[in-house]
This record gives C-alpha cells, sequence and structure tokens, in this order.
C-alpha cells in the first residue's frame, strides 16, 4: 500500500483527528464507547463487552488548494505570468487500526493511525513565491529589451505522522473508568521540485527571441570583469584619484576608453565622474552581483526527506451519570519532534560569497516539528431508544508547541504566529432505522489561531466547516460495517505580502488570497468476539 498524504482534514493545525469512518459519518465522537473509542475515548473500552474488539478503518481523500497572487511592478507594466496556483491532494489510503482486550476491570489497547501532518500538496506550476524574483527581471532588463519571461517549475511536498498508541483501562465503578497510555509517533516530510529553464525574451512577441537569464547574467558579469581589468589597471597606475576625463585630458586613456568606461558606469547606475579607484569598485562589485544572480538562475531541484520521532503520554477519564448518557474527557500531552534534513538536492537560495551558499534544506541540520497538547471532551446522550445526539469540543495548545515554522527565512516562536490556539465544535445525530440499519449525519466547525505572519503559499491555515453524512450496518450482532462520505469547505484566507522589488530596492504590495476545500470517503469494519 501506497499512502500520500501531508494535509490537515480534521484537527489542529497539525493534528489529524479524523481517526474512523464511524467519525466520518457523524463527525463528533469524543464519547465513543465503541471500537474505535481506542482513540477517541480511551476510557470509555470499559463500557464495551468483555472479549476482543476489532476497528479497521480506510479513508480515501481529495483536495483542491488554489492560491491567487495578484502582484504587479512598477506601474503595473510587468508582474507575474499567472495570477492563479492550483494544487491536488489524493491520498487513497488513510488507515486507522484499532484493538482491545476487556475484561471486567481492565481493557488494553492499541491503535494505529497517521496521527498529524504538516500540510503538502503537488503544484505542478509551482507557487508564486517560486517566480516572483523571475518576474522582477523583465523591468531589470527591459534597457537591454526584455518584455517577458518564462520557466518550468514544480513542487510537491508530502508528510506523515504515523502514530502507535498503547493503553490500559481500569473500570472504578459503574459510573467512572480512567485510562492511561502512551503514543509513539514516526515522523516523514518530503520535498521534490525543480525551478528549470529561467529565460527572458529580449526580442518581440512576433519575433520573440528567448535567451537563458543565467546566460544573461553571466554576460552583464563578463563586461563588468572587462570593464574592471581596464580601471584595475589604471589604479595600479597610479591614476585611482583622477576621473575618467581627468585621464582622457592627462593622456593616460583615449577618448573612446573613456567613452567606453562612462559607458559601462551608467549601465550599472553609477555616475561617471567618480574617482577611477570608485569606478573600479563598481565595476568588480557588479561582476561579483551577476556572477551570484546568474548561479541563482540555473536549473536548481530538491530532493529532501525529513525524519524523527517522539512520545506523548495521555489519559482519559469517562463519566456515566445516567443510563443513557456518556461523558468521555481525553487530555493529550505534546509530543516534541526533532527533524533531521537527508538532503540529496537542495535549493539554493542565497550567496554570502562567490564559493558559499545559503540553501533551502541543509544536509544534517534538525528542525522541531510538535504535536500540541490537546483537550478533548464529549457527551453522547439518548434522546429516545433510536435517536442518539452526540457533541464534541477539541482545544489544541497551538501557541506553547514549536511547529519549526519559518518567517522571512528565520525560525519564530508559535507565539508570534499564533494570536489564539485552535479549537473545534462537534454535533452530529445518529438515527436507527432497524435492528441492522441506522444512518448519521455531523457537523464540524474548526477556528484556526494564526496571524498573518503565518499564512503563505507554502503553508496556510484556515477556518473549516465540515459536514458529514453516513450510515453503518450491523450484517451480524458482532460484525458493523461503517460508511461515510465527508464535505470540508474552508473561509477564503489572505494576507498583504511585501515583495522586494530588487532593480531599485523598493517594497512592493501585493495581495494574496488561500482556498481549498476537501472531500473524504470512508470505510470501516468493526467487529468483536
Amino acid at each position: 500500500m501506497a499512502l500520500t498524504t501531508g494535509t490537515l482534514f480534521a484537527g489542529g493545525v497539525v493534528t489529524n483527528t479524523n481517526q474512523s469512518a464511524a467519525w466520518v459519518r457523524l463527525l463528533a465522537r469524543d464519547a465513543s464507547t465503541e471500537a474505535d473509542a481506542v482513540y477517541f475515548n480511551p476510557a470509555g473500552v470499559m463500557k464495551m463487552a468483555n472479549g476482543f474488539h476489532f476497528s479497521i478503518s480506510n479513508q480515501t481523500i481529495f483536495e483542491n488548494r488554489e492560491v491567487e497572487n495578484f502582484y504587479k511592478g512598477p506601474g503595473d507594466s510587468y508582474g507575474l505570468n499567472q495570477s492563479l496556483y492550483k494544487g491536488t491532494i489524493f491520498a487513497p489510503v488513510f488507515p486507522s487500526i484499532y484493538a482491545t482486550y476487556k475484561m471486567d476491570k481492565f481493557g488494553f489497547s492499541f491503535g494505529f493511525n497517521p496521527i498529524g501532518g504538516g500540510g503538502g500538496a503537488k503544484y505542478n506550476k509551482g507557487l508564486p513565491s517560486f517566480e516572483l524574483a523571475v518576474s522582477d527581471l523583465v523591468p531589470a532588463l527591459a534597457s537591454q529589451g526584455a518584455t517577458a519571461y518564462r520557466l518550468n517549475t514544480y513542487f510537491k511536498g508530502t508528510s506523515v505522522f504515523f502514530g502507535f498508541q498503547g493503553a490500559v483501562s481500569y473500570k472504578i465503578n459503574d459510573m467512572i473508568s480512567v485510562a492511561g497510555g502512551i503514543r509513539y509517533v514516526t515522523a516523514k516530510n518530503t520535498y521534490n521540485g525543480y525551478l528549470n529553464n529561467v529565460e527572458i525574451n529580449l526580442g518581440t512577441n512576433d519575433t520573440p527571441a528567448w535567451i537563458r537569464a543565467d546566460a544573461i547574467m553571466k554576460g552583464i558579469a563578463g563586461n563588468a570583469s572587462t570593464a574592471a581589468a581596464s580601471t584595475s589597471a589604471l589604479v595600479g597606475a597610479g591614476a585611482g584619484s583622477l576621473t575618467l576625463a581627468q585621464a582622457e585630458a592627462a593622456t593616460i586613456i583615449t577618448t573612446q576608453q573613456r567613452m567606453q568606461l562612462e559607458g559601462a558606469l551608467t549601465a550599472f547606475g553609477s555616475p561617471t565622474n567618480i574617482p577611477i579607484a570608485q569606478a573600479d569598485a563598481v565595476f568588480k562589485g557588479a561582476a561579483a552581483k551577476y556572477t551570484l544572480t546568474g548561479k541563482l538562475l540555473r536549473d536548481q531541484s530538491a530532493d529532501v526527506t525529513q525524519t524523527g520521532s517522539g512520545f506523548a503520554p495521555f489519559l482519559s477519564v469517562n463519566i456515566s451519570p445516567l443510563e443513557n448518557l456518556n461523558i468521555g474527557i481525553k487530555y493529550e500531552f505534546a509530543t516534541k519532534l526533532e527533524l533531521k534534513n537527508k538532503t540529496v538536492k537542495d535549493f539554493t537560495t542565497a550567496y554570502t560569497s562567490l564559493t558559499d551558499s545559503v540553501t533551502m534544506f541543509p544536509n544534517g541540520e534538525k528542525v522541531r516539528s510538535d504535536l500540541p497538547a490537546m483537550l478533548s471532551v464529549g457527551v453522547a446522550y439518548g434522546i429516545t431508544p433510536k435517536l442518539n445526539l452526540s457533541v464534541g469540543v477539541h482545544y489544541y495548545w497551538d501557541k506553547n508547541a514549536n511547529y519549526g515554522h519559518q518567517v522571512d527565512g528565520v525560525y519564530v516562536s508559535n507565539k508570534e504566529i499564533f494570536d489564539k490556539n485552535y479549537y473545534e465544535l462537534a454535533a452530529g445525530l445518529e438515527y436507527k432505522i432497524s435492528k441492522m440499519f441506522l444512518v448519521s449525519a455531523g457537523y464540524l466547525y474548526s477556528k484556526t489561531g494564526v496571524n498573518k505572519d503565518y499564512q503563505s503559499d507554502l503553508t496556510n491555515s484556515l477556518t473549516s466547516s465540515s459536514v458529514g453524512i453516513g450510515g453503518a450496518i450491523d450484517i451480524l450482532e458482532n460484525l458493523r460495517i461503517n460508511l461515510g462520505f465527508l464535505y470540508a469547505f474552508y473561509d477564503k484566507g489572505g494576507k498583504t505580502i511585501n515583495h522586494f522589488f530588487s532593480p531599485t530596492g523598493d517594497t512592493i504590495p501585493a495581495q494574496e488570497t488561500y482556498k481549498k476545500d476537501n472531500k473524504v470517503i470512508a470505510i470501516g469494519v468493526d467487529f468483536s468476539f
């Protein structure tokens, strides 16, 4: 089986709580006393009959993401070739497996599921952040006839945190049971992508002349080096304090040499009446600048895997004050995760010298990617023998965790990118049509607490509403099939990004928006003996 996921289907910013087919059809399982209570309400397993109980579920998940960036360069003359960037996720396998052995006073349980994911998708045409700097090449090279740019770019990220949990439950009396356990989490993120064939059109639409951008930069750097060779020779000959005009008057250089060097200074944005020593510094600086720019515009690709693991204990209490009323409470401690980069290929983001570079995923670097502490409280109430109401609330301590998030290339604390902690509210109804069939429906509201500093085209968190429908078929007294369908729709998010326009050093604001929706189809089997 192949499992490719990396998005948030339900749960906090990095925690998945869509952990059974029964959850998909109801959306409120926090007071469950059935086979999936192993995850949702570990103390609730003590309400089951003595013996073995198993639950196996799978979800197939489809998600669409859209990032729209409305950046335009100075005077709205230039900008991105496209404003809309679409991403997709298809996760055919999202399993949840639970097993319980329950005796009179004790219960022992095991669970396996994808407990979290940090976000990810496949973008066949990349993302705005990959393309913004490239788009600036058109106005930067306008004096050389640049009219358009083009490139090939692609990005795919996957993320899955597998959870393996074990718990012991104990029945204090008919009203109260408790449980304690621990979860072992293994985390794996992968990043693959490329940015190739950056080209600039130095012709027209009718007669295009596409030239590789790195070749253009190499040519400009070569011109600067040629000019620097001349000025360096003049400095070595003792003419460094003279201007070019003074050197011509002293017959140190010819009129043609002066005009060529002054033309080069003008091309690099420098006045022409500066001392030759200063002109030499201008040319050498330009040669280094355009050499490094050319290196950044070469074909690049990334092939990165991040792995790590951690432990988190959890506690649970189940209370049944009435025959038709059950309350489940669970607290999970934070999972500290430190992931290590295994980098085969990497994107270069900057150069600190002609040979030393800064990359996006340095090999061997360790980054934090915690799962936060969370509290869930659920209530299940039998309104009638056939109709049951379930409600639940989840609260995540995001601000106290460390998600390894970066802002402008610098790692920041969660308290800087979260204004409030994430929470969820859920409600569902089940109706038993007959001894064999029941139907159900539920609603889940998920409220994010991130601020604009968290949001980007790569990572964004949006408030959402989810609707689930489905039912169950009791084929035998000890064999149930759960079927569910979920649709989640998200509020549109957005922020104003401040793009550094390298040709002039100005900052240009641009509006960026984020949209997504997802669909889930689930099937599961619960059986006992």
